[in-house]
């Protein structure tokens, strides 16, 4: 397997925490750019590392970005303000790092330069019942956060020499953990509150563990030719659930914990779809970690962690 050179922008945070020294494994050298927003230590353990660099600043900053553009083979755009909730707080921020940066780094990148960037599957925004969103499936975001995603990809795609990740709802512990994540949110409401009111329970996405994710990026870099200039969904086809039935699930786990159904009253975030999987899967990648085993990680992660403080909003 060749040994590349990688910048991954954001590095530092949810997904980047879990990715970066999974790249690092692999042999390759990696270099972080982050803006450290968060006060986040993620990556302190990777420091004696030879292969790994760290670098503070903002992947929105031309001229700090530039530099560190001229030895990477690989560019991983991670750099985002991630979900609907925060995108909503800071719209301006929302547009200029979701949408604005990735523009930049395509003009200031080189053709031959690979990008390899994650976006979310929210941009399917509200499926047809029953039928399956493929990669073939229309775009139509209904949110700030999925509308400046399927723009970045647009461009990248247009772009060429690109592989996008249209990632499901990611779950799982990372070392800079995220706790409003949708399983991840359940799950800590479920240990520490022991119920939860659902609105418009029915409403169905699909689901990807952190760790899974990473490896999805692995399997691109070692499959790059053969998956160039594509999207691709991914994430667990078996867990295509509705937010009742992620409740049932974690209910198994922690029979004590109880959930309602209000009668009235909106979820904020409307998407409400199911996805397919098939497309990654043809090209031999298969998620190893199921949601029991992100419900049972997340159980012991949650006896230490209790606070907010791993919110991004």
């Amino acid at each position: 397997m060749s040994k590349y050179s990688i910048l991954v922008t954001g590095g530092a945070g949810y997904i980047g925490s879990t990715l970066v020294p999974a790249l690092l494994a692999e042999g390759h050298r990696v270099a972080v750019l982050d803006n450290f927003n968060f006060s986040q230590s993620s990556l302190n353990q990777l420091c004696s590392d030879p292969n790994f660099d760290v670098y503070r600043g903002d992947a929105r900053d031309e001229a700090t970005l530039k530099p560190l553009l001229k030895n990477a083979d690989i560019i991983i755009p991670l750099a985002a303000l991630v979900g609907a909730p925060l995108c909503e707080v800071d719209r301006v921020g929302a547009e200029s790092t979701n949408r604005d940066a990735i523009l930049t780094l395509i003009r200031l990148s080189g053709g031959q330069q690979r990008i390899m960037m994650p976006v979310t599957n929210s941009g399917y925004g509200i499926g047809q019942a029953g039928r399956f969103c493929t990669e073939e499936t229309e775009l139509r975001p209904i949110t700030l956060y999925g509308r400046t995603k399927v723009e970045a990809e647009r461009a990248v795609l247009e772009r060429g020499n690109a592989i996008t990740f249209r990632l499901a709802t990611v779950f799982g512990v990372s070392p800079r953990m995220r706790t409003d994540l949708l399983v991840n949110d359940f799950v800590y409401r479920a240990i520490h509150d022991r119920s939860i009111t659902l609105f418009e329970a029915h409403f169905k996405r699909n689901f990807i563990h952190v760790r899974d994710v990473a490896r999805a990026f692995i399997h691109g870099i070692d499959n790059f030719e053969s998956m160039r200039n594509e999207p691709y969904n991914v994430g667990l086809s078996d867990a295509n659930l509705s937010k009742l039935e992620l409740c049932v699930k974690i209910q198994e786990h922690l029979p004590n914990f109880v959930y309602f159904e209000a009668s009235n009253g909106e979820d904020p975030d409307k998407r409400d779809y199911i996805v397919s999987n098939e497309k990654i899967e043809k090209t031999g990648f298969r998620p190893a970690y199921s949601l029991d085993d992100g419900i049972r990680e997340l159980i012991k992660g949650y006896r230490m962690i209790r606070n907010v403080a791993y919110r991004n909003a």
